[in-house]
Order: structure tokens, then C-alpha cells, then sequence
């Protein structure tokens, strides 16, 4: 059984002192939130920094994201990977603009009915916008929770959990320490057991951690359709790729079969335009 508790005490005690300063952090703009959100799945901090600030001077707002082509948006996107997500984000703005006045909706049943917007990412903006007392479950979070418990726990298990655990009124503070904790003192492969704070309520630790809740791992990148898919990106980015050269930019000279399948998803998802009756591939909208 958890001493939630002394849980709180240690986590927010040691989140207070060392809780890191980020951009998306001294704001409870809800659309800023939403954007840092999205441009924090699977990309690491010190990448997302100067795109999130970039990004929010050309679209401050949804509608100034809803009005500018797709094209824009996912040049604005650049060095991020995953584009999926700037086309997303441009289509949950159009939504926004169109049912919402321009302003994202307070309701996680609603935030979730936005292009793209899953549990997780409606309750970050929940939680850090308008400090609704929710728990919020990334990696790092389900590690801490598995580990205190002992336990690999189910998603939804893990959720109700983290509900039960935020502290009325600070689910913010909470969470942002989680979030910290977790990556920065609970890692995966190397935790510092000595230095955290809430290691006195840790059963992973009490029972000489053996293994507990193991991060999944990433398919590889190398030679992947996904690396196809960002290199054609990257490369519209800067100018339209002729049909002749797609299988080229893509990295599958001898292969171009493959690259003009995988070429075809981008399309589907809204990423890439074949125009010119087929002879030259574009940025949507450009």
C-alpha cells in the first residue's frame, strides 16, 4: 500500500527545489500547452525549445494556424520528425476555429474529439493550462508508478492510479515533478536511487530492484520507411522533388517501388501533394 501522503510531501518538496525552467512552463495558454505537447512526443527537450518558440511567433493562436496551408505548418515543424503530428495539430486548429470559436474546448471528451489528440495529450493540457486535478501518464510517469507499486501495471490502472495520487489543488506542481523525477532521477537504465526523493516508498528498490515495468523498444530507424518518409519531407521543405528523383531522396535509389509506396502514405496522411500530373511531389498547399 502507498503512502500517497508522504509521496506528495517528498515529490513536490524536491520538485520545488528542483523543477526544471522551460518555456511551456510559464505559460497557461492552452494552445501553447497543446503545441509544446505535441512537439514533446518521442523528440527530446533541448530540439524542442527553439521550434516551440519559433513556431508560436507565426501561429500565436488556432486560427493563425488554421488559415496557413498545411505546407506552412509542416515546414515550421522542421527538426522535429514525427511530421504526423504538425499536420494533426493544423487540423485540430482548423476544428478549433470552425466549432470553437478559436479557442480550444475545457472538456477532455472534447479536447479528445480534436484531430489527433489522444488521453494523454488532452489531459496535459487539462492539467497545465487549467490545473484540473488529473493525473498525467507519459513514459517516465508509468516507470515511477510501476516501480513504487512493484507492479507492471495495465494503462488503465496506471491512470486511475495517477488520479488517485495528485494532490488537490497542485495537480500542476505534481505533475510537472513526475515528469522531472522521471527523467532525470528515475531512468530506465541507470536510476539514482540514492538521490530520490521518494525512494523511502519505492518497492522496486525495497526488493533490490529487479526488473519492473522495462521500456519498450523502438523499432529501428535505420533503413526504415519511416526515414524514407522524413527524408522526402525534409527535402519538400526546402523544394518540390521530381518524380525521378523521388527513390533518390528517399535513400532507395535501387528501389523505387518502395519509395513511391512509401511516398503514397505521405499523401494519405496529408504530409505530401503529387502534382503535375504526377511529375512532381510538393509540400500540401505549396
Amino acid at each position: 500500500m502507498l503512502d500517497v501522503e508522504g509521496l506528495r510531501v517528498a515529490v513536490l518538496g524536491w520538485a520545488e527545489s528542483s523543477r526544471r525552467d522551460l518555456p511551456w512552463r510559464r505559460t497557461r495558454d492552452p494552445w501553447a500547452i497543446l503545441v509544446s505537447e505535441l512537439m514533446l512526443q518521442q523528440t527530446q527537450v533541448a530540439r524542442v525549445v527553439p521550434r516551440y518558440q519559433a513556431f508560436l511567433e507565426r501561429f500565436p493562436t488556432p486560427p493563425d494556424c488554421a488559415v496557413a496551408p498545411a505546407g506552412e505548418v509542416i515546414d515550421a515543424w522542421a527538426g522535429l520528425g514525427y511530421n504526423r503530428r504538425a499536420v494533426n495539430l493544423h487540423r485540430a486548429a482548423a476544428v478549433v476555429t470552425a466549432e470553437h470559436g478559436g479557442r480550444l474546448p475545457q472538456s477532455l471528451a472534447e479536447l479528445q474529439a480534436l484531430p489527433g489528440i489522444g488521453p494523454y495529450t488532452a489531459r496535459a493540457v487539462l492539467v497545465f493550462a487549467h490545473e484540473a486535478d488529473v493525473g498525467v501518464v507519459d513514459t517516465n510517469v508509468a516507470r515511477l508508478l510501476a516501480r513504487w507499486t512493484g507492479e507492471a501495471l495495465p494503462p488503465r490502472r496506471a491512470q486511475e492510479l495517477a488520479d488517485q495520487l495528485v494532490p488537490p489543488g497542485r495537480a500542476w506542481s505534481w505533475n510537472q515533478g513526475l515528469f522531472d523525477l522521471g527523467s532525470a532521477v528515475c531512468t530506465a537504465r541507470r536510476p539514482a536511487c540514492d538521490h530520490c526523493s521518494a525512494s523511502r516508498f519505492c518497492a522496486w528498490r525495497g526488493r533490490g530492484r529487479d526488473p519492473a515495468s522495462p521500456s519498450p523498444r523502438q523499432p529501428a530507424f535505420e533503413g526504415s520507411d519511416r526515414q524514407g518518409r522524413g527524408r522526402l519531407v525534409d527535402a519538400l521543405r526546402g523544394a518540390p522533388v521530381a518524380a525521378s528523383e523521388l527513390a533518390g531522396v528517399m535513400g532507395w535509389p535501387d528501389d523505387p517501388d518502395r519509395a513511391r509506396r512509401v511516398a503514397a502514405t505521405l499523401v494519405a496522411d496529408g504530409l505530401a501533394a503529387l502534382t503535375d500530373g504526377g511529375r512532381t511531389w510538393r509540400l500540401p498547399g505549396s
